[in-house]
């Protein structure tokens, strides 16, 4: 099983932003801090699952555990509907992604538990902010 563990960030709202991926596989590791411009804390949310996602298809693991410290995320993907047409495409997508995955969790846990991501994301801000990024 792959656990899989994400964080979006901004500085500013909108402001510069990073996605940051720790992937855990039995003893190895992977990980990911992608830097995603000038957008919305949200929107860098989203597009950290669906960055993980894509990441991950290759791997063919039949399982795999995704947590979150958005609960925006988690409970928009669990009910596949977010109140904010503006997450709709965000949403759409990464549900798109999802439907690749015989087995995908998504589970919310509190942002203590998730300072792997939240450090790769933060890093990912710092490249954002140096203008080496690429449109979500």
């Amino acid at each position: 099983m792959l656990e899989v563990y994400i964080d979006g960030a901004s500085k500013g709202d909108p402001g510069p932003s990073g996605a940051g991926i720790f992937i855990k596989d039995g003893q190895s590791v992977e990980e990911y801090s992608i830097p995603l411009g000038s957008i919305s804390n949200h929107e860098a949310e989203f597009l950290a699952l669906y960055h993980a996602l894509q990441i991950c298809l290759p791997k063919k693991e039949a399982i795999i555990s995704i947590r979150t410290d958005s609960q925006l995320v988690a409970n928009a993907v669990e009910k596949g509907f977010v109140k904010n047409k503006n997450y709709e495409p965000l949403l759409k997508s990464c549900l798109d992604e999802l439907s690749n995955y015989p087995l995908c969790f998504l589970k919310w846990i509190p942002s203590k538990e998730n300072s792997n991501a939240d450090r790769l994301a933060k890093q990912a801000i710092r490249q954002s902010e140096r203008g080496d990024h690429h449109a979500g």
